[in-house]
């Protein structure tokens, strides 16, 4: 698994159209790693749509969102850099 880089600050997935079916894309799937093997779940928003992660070696936060609401499961998924100001704002931590 390829570990967050510190100049990264946002990865953003997509679906792509496989013959008659949807696949994620290398990003997603590395999105999914990182938050199921990697990350640290820290919070959720009020939602459930919304996750908070942090890294556990730089202590950085990731916000783990679906913004594609018209899409069936919130579409693909995108992985935020968040500052300590917006985490504070947005999951009270």
């Amino acid at each position: 698994m390829m570990k967050l880089k510190p100049k990264e600050i946002e990865l953003r997935g997509s679906w792509e159209l496989v013959g008659n079916s949807i696949k994620a894309d290398n990003i997603s799937v590395r999105i999914e790693n990182l938050t199921s093997c990697y990350l640290i779940e820290i919070s959720e928003d009020e939602s459930g749509w919304k996750k908070l992660y942090q890294d556990p070696e730089d202590k950085r936060y990731w916000e783990l969102s679906y913004p594609e609401s018209e899409i069936h499961g919130g579409g693909a998924p995108v992985l935020k850099n968040l500052s300590i100001l917006e985490v504070k704002e947005k999951y009270q931590v």
